[in-house]
């Protein structure tokens, strides 16, 4: 393909996507293929010759377009968004187009530099104090990831890297049983081990669903008597299954007390702190973490993939990763290599598209969605709880909620989630509450209207029909 024809198809590529995004409201959200076909209608070896572009996007729209699970349908209901803002989109192509590798301040200054100044600008919008410096992940599971491996270090006073951990005493990690599972794999990954993360149960809320804190403190002590060797606490805010939020305060004040390391996994629901009304409830105390995660690319409208983390101080990390052969060095003046924060060495140039989603939509448009799909969450869960086919079970925690169809076991449960995403108007999940199963609904999608919010409700009413 020469540059000319690059031009062309781009410009056909530029058209096909507005066009997709004009009209995804009349495609069903969930992919309505069967395990295997789209395997079944590639060829089973690959071309000798090249093949024409005209045959390649018309094979696009035919085995490809069927087999997708539309994310930016604004009935995407399920899990939480992987938003696409158009500006992030277009920040997206150039990207692709400049296709630098910014590992290095010298590799790429723009991202290097750009970086730092987008994660001040969040840092600002989530009212996090000055001090806290950061870098762009892919996403919370490597955030979460580089903080277990932080905490590991320190607590071996920097000997796990260079030693390996064998005979040097069992770690312990702590955090609430509402975490998400990627905290669970980073301790497998740091070698820390399944059972020595200890997961504590909810406290007395009764709405928050939070870390027991006096749970917490026993458990420490427990463990501390029994020869473990205690190395961070993982709190949550805004947790996957139900929302669940810890107590920012009492949490810090124990880790302060032990001396432990901490990391606060606020992936989805960190993106609404930009509206200084949620503040109170869901971030007071916050400054006070170590490590700090949230995903741009879920609620605030980034393209996949974006994940900023905030640190306290990001030195830790960096003794943690940063590995510096001759050739990754650079001459002069002391510069920020962000690959020595995050466990890739490889980086793409992620604070482009920040720079062009805050600029298009200003924070107060960003503002707006949030705050809308917060309050459509509270009316819809009220009133799927005057229906008498429903009851919620968890109350709206911002845009999440959870219910359930009255009289049915969890098989019922499961079979109305399937009839529903079957039917290709809305897609929704289900979770587990006191090992229940209940249906998972978060409003969150970039475009999602009042009318969106209506149409879901009617075919909740519509279908929970025999």
């Amino acid at each position: 393909m020469n540059w000319d024809e690059f031009e062309h198809w781009g410009a056909h590529i530029a058209r096909w996507a507005a066009d997709y995004h004009k009209g995804i409201r009349d495609l069903p959200v969930r992919a309505q293929t069967e395990q295997g076909d789209i395997a079944a209608a590639l060829p089973v070896t690959p071309p000798e010759a090249g093949e024409a572009m005209e045959q390649i996007i018309a094979d696009f729209e035919r085995i490809v377009m069927p087999g997708i699970t539309h994310w930016q349908h604004p009935r995407f209901f399920a899990y939480f968004p992987a938003n696409a803002a158009p500006p992030s989109m277009l920040a997206e192509m150039l990207v692709s187009t400049i296709a630098a590798q910014s590992m290095l301040w010298q590799t790429s200054p723009a991202a290097t530099e750009m970086e730092g100044v987008m994660i001040d600008w969040l840092r600002q919008a989530l009212g996090l104090p000055d001090g806290f410096k950061g870098v762009i992940q892919d996403s919370a599971s490597s955030a979460t990831l580089s903080a277990v491996l932080t905490m590991r270090e320190i607590a071996l006073n920097w000997r796990g890297n260079k030693e390996g951990l064998s005979g040097l005493g069992r770690l312990r990690i702590y955090c609430s049983q509402e975490v998400h599972s990627s905290v669970d794999r980073a301790i497998w990954v740091a070698g820390i081990g399944q059972d020595n993360l200890v997961k504590i149960g909810n406290g007395t809320s009764g709405h928050a669903y939070e870390m027991d804190t006096e749970e917490l403190a026993a458990r420490i002590t427990q463990d501390r008597a029994a020869g473990y060797i205690p190395a961070g606490i993982i709190a949550i805010t805004g947790g996957t299954g139900i929302g669940a939020y810890d107590f920012h305060h009492p949490v810090l004040a124990i880790a302060k007390a032990e001396g432990l390391y901490t990391h606060l996994d606020a992936a989805w629901a960190g993106a609404a702190m930009i509206c200084p009304e949620y503040r109170d409830e869901f971030w007071a105390g916050v400054e006070g973490y170590d490590s700090i995660v949230f995903n741009p690319h879920k609620w605030l409208g980034a393209q996949f993939d974006c994940s900023v983390q905030f640190l306290r101080d990001p030195q830790h990390q960096i003794n943690t990763l940063k590995i510096e052969p001759e050739y990754l060095k650079t001459a002069g003046a002391p510069v920020t290599n962000y690959s020595e924060w995050t466990i890739p060495l490889g980086r793409r140039f992620r604070a482009l598209k920040l720079w062009f989603l805050i600029r298009s939509y200003g924070l107060e448009g960003l503002r707006a969605r949030i705050r809308n799909h917060v309050d459509w969450a509270h009316s819809l869960a009220a009133r799927l709880d005057a229906h008498p086919d429903f009851e919620v079970v968890t109350q709206p925690i911002l845009s999440l909620f959870t219910f359930k169809v009255m009289g049915r076991d969890d098989s019922g449960q499961l079979a109305f989630v399937e009839r529903l995403n079957n039917d290709g108007r809305i897609y929704i999940t289900q979770t587990r509450v006191k090992g229940a199963v209940v249906i998972r609904f978060q409003i969150g999608q970039f475009d999602c209207s009042k009318d969106d919010i209506n149409t879901a409700y009617d075919v909740l009413c519509e279908l929970v029909k025999p």
